[in-house]
């Protein structure tokens, strides 16, 4: 096998591969071995025939058909390791006519591969970390949620106060068009400003059991848990069905009992303190990693597989359509209240495709620089995970990761390489003021712990 390469952009090749006419017998000599044990051929035992015999009986169509499909996949291959290739696609084939009778067998592989990466310098990053530390005033939050999650929900005949319970009936909507997650029946629902955009805490204010009112709250112009809602006005259709106030438990050794049998009060805020700082060190990485792939993506330059980029683009409006389907809109409606046409859509998706494709361009380049892999036990505990996540034994996993194992891997591989990043990383610590995200750290939901907020910020 001889093949020669062309490259029509740097990101596309044109392979031609010539398969000897010895090469192409062997195949089909090993192709007429596999078929003739499963023959039954008068006066010949199961895969002793003949192959004259054979083919007087069945022809030579599976025969050859059965080596073109082993000779050309395996010189397909051999041609790409040959030539240090990484397709990213499956190639397109033609059949190129024969040169000469007798000569080779000659085929044309068109296909997209992956870019040569110049790296530079990607390990000794300088990064700025905000300095987050845990104040007292934070573990004192949490406790007061542990608290509140604890409390027991009294009944009034009164109307809502911030700090009630009620339970609400509520649907959202912009310009009269509901949007997804703005809806709820019978939801518990915690009345506190913090918990809700500015607006719908205040507007149930003052509402009783049985009573029904518009509130008008808007979504900041930074809202970035929807961001197609940012900086909107909605109306939500209100109906309180009914009014508890929590009644908290003492704060004291017995309440500290609740989350460890062996515990008290002081224990209790030291566990609090230590979750706080763990999570504050978690969310510390994801910002070094987001910044550090910022950096990367800055200081290098290289071109990007089409095939990819339209791919990832088709992925993200795919998602747009199943995210606004669900909310009971029409595609075309959406764009229209977007302002948008489906071609200016599908480049600002093109936008955020073509980040991501370079992204992991980026990244599995490092991994293979670095030698990153996937080990068995990476791959155990992602597994592991997934499965404390959707609560399925580790062979259902398995059995529906099969399809995508090497999506999977590669993943694996993409994180550990970004946290071998972030480590050899010069992280500087800069001034910030402390900001806490207050964490339910209680075994179980307490009253109203866990109700759908659409509205939450």
């Amino acid at each position: 096998m001889t093949a020669t390469v062309k490259r029509l952009d740097p990101t596309q090749v044109e392979l031609e591969i010539s398969i000897s006419r010895d090469e192409l017998e062997a195949a089909r000599e090993r192709a007429f071995r596999q078929l003739v044990r499963s023959a039954r051929i008068p006066g010949f035992r199961p895969g002793k025939a003949p192959r004259k015999i054979f083919e007087a009986q069945y022809g030579t169509e599976g025969i050859e058909e059965r080596a073109m499909e082993s000779v050309v996949p395996e010189a397909y291959s051999q041609a790409l390791k040959e030539n240090q290739l990484e397709p990213v696609e499956r190639p397109q084939m033609e059949m190129l006519p024969e040169e000469e009778a007798g000569g080779p067998l000659r085929l044309r592989a068109t296909v997209s591969v992956r870019p040569d990466i110049a790296l530079g310098k990607y390990k000794g990053l300088e990064l700025e970390r905000p300095a987050t530390p845990v104040a007292d005033e934070d573990v004192d939050r949490t406790i007061e949620a542990l608290r509140r999650d604890a409390a027991v929900l009294t009944p009034v005949d009164r109307p809502v106060a911030i700090g009630d319970v009620a339970t609400l009936d509520y649907e959202g909507s912009i310009d009269d068009v509901p949007f997804e997650g703005g809806k709820a029946e019978n939801a518990p629902t915690e009345i506190s400003e913090g918990r809700f955009i500015p607006g719908f805490a205040q507007g149930i204010v003052g509402m009783t059991a049985g009573e029904s009112r518009n509130v008008t709250a808007r979504f900041p112009d930074d809202y970035a848990s929807k961001p197609e809602l940012a900086g909107k006005d909605a109306v939500f259709a209100v109906t309180v069905h009914e009014v508890k106030t929590p009644e908290l438990p003492p704060l004291d050794d017995e309440f500290a009992k609740r989350f460890h049998a062996d515990a008290d009060l002081a224990k209790l805020r030291t566990d609090v303190r230590g979750r706080l700082e763990e999570n504050t060190k978690t969310r510390g990485r994801r910002v070094l990693g987001s910044q550090l792939m910022e950096r990367l993506l800055a200081s290098h330059d290289f071109p990007l597989p089409e095939v990819m980029v339209e791919r990832e683009t088709e992925s993200l409006v795919d998602e747009a359509k199943t995210y606004v389907a669900r909310a009971g809109i029409g595609w075309d409606e959406y764009l229209k209240e977007q302002s948008k046409t489906e071609d200016e859509m599908r480049a600002e998706y093109r936008a955020e495709a073509e980040k991501r494709v370079k992204s992991t361009l980026l990244l599995e380049a490092i991994a293979g620089a670095e030698k990153i892999e996937a080990t068995n036990k990476d791959i155990e505990a992602e597994v592991s995970s997934l499965g404390r996540q959707y609560g399925q034994p580790r062979e259902a996993i398995l059995e529906m990761l099969r399809p995508n194992f090497g999506a999977l891997v590669d993943g694996i591989v993409r994180s550990k390489t970004l946290d071998f990043l972030v480590d050899q990383a010069r992280v500087v610590e800069i001034p910030a003021v402390p900001a806490q995200t207050v964490q339910n750290l209680s075994p179980e939901d307490g009253p109203g712990a866990g109700a759908t907020n659409p509205a939450a910020p």
